[in-house]
């Protein structure tokens, strides 16, 4: 005789990675207002109440998502970074790095941008936070950039990654000259970002 859902026995490795690995897919499947905690734990193949054991409630599943998401964030700035190490090239690298990483993962990366779904005070997420963070600012290592150009730089990136996700740059890309489209588009944005240095 089967055993209902609820009281099958797991046998994954690692439960925890496995409710994100599964809280992650239902994220950029359904969106966020799909991702609960029984939606989770029922795509795992556990109890209802297996993901409160790890995560508390459903900010602490958000939090710890959120922080995959931005350790594979800074990785990809890492690697974009490492691709470019003469500035400004390596900047212009992790800028695209940034957009790709929100096109590639769009509904992970609203949520880790959505400061009132998180719990900041969560180890996990201040570790990957921080290390996204440094790796930003390597952008401008051997030339320091004033704060307020810094933030004026993340600002246009960070908006152009979101317009971008919104469909709002549809049309001005559509009547971009042949043979040009987003990529050039942020070629453009990331010149701008370079002003004055």
């Amino acid at each position: 005789m089967n055993k209902p859902d609820a009281l099958r026995p797991y046998h994954h490795g690692d439960l925890k990675a496995a409710l994100l690995t599964e809280a992650e897919i239902i994220l950029e499947r359904d969106g966020i207002q799909a991702l609960t905690l029984r939606a989770a734990a029922r795509a795992a193949g556990v109890s209802h109440a297996a993901p409160a054991n790890h995560f508390g409630d459903l900010t602490g599943l958000l939090s710890e998502l959120a922080a995959v998401g931005f350790r594979r964030f800074a990785a990809m700035l890492e690697a974009a970074r490492d691709r470019g190490k003469e500035r400004p090239a390596g900047a212009t690298g992790m800028g695209h790095a940034y957009v790709a990483f929100a096109r590639a993962y769009p509904n992970l990366f609203a949520l880790m941008f959505r400061g009132e779904r998180l719990d900041t005070t969560r180890p996990a997420l201040q570790e990957a936070l921080d290390a996204a963070a440094a790796m930003l600012r390597s952008a401008t290592a051997g030339a320091p950039v004033p704060p307020l150009q810094a933030a004026a730089r993340w600002s246009l990136v960070h908006g152009f990654a979101m317009l971008l996700l919104d469909g709002r740059l549809a049309g001005m890309i559509a009547s971009l000259p042949a043979g040009e489209g987003a990529d050039e588009l942020l070629d453009a944005v990331l010149a701008v970002t370079r002003i004055g240095e």
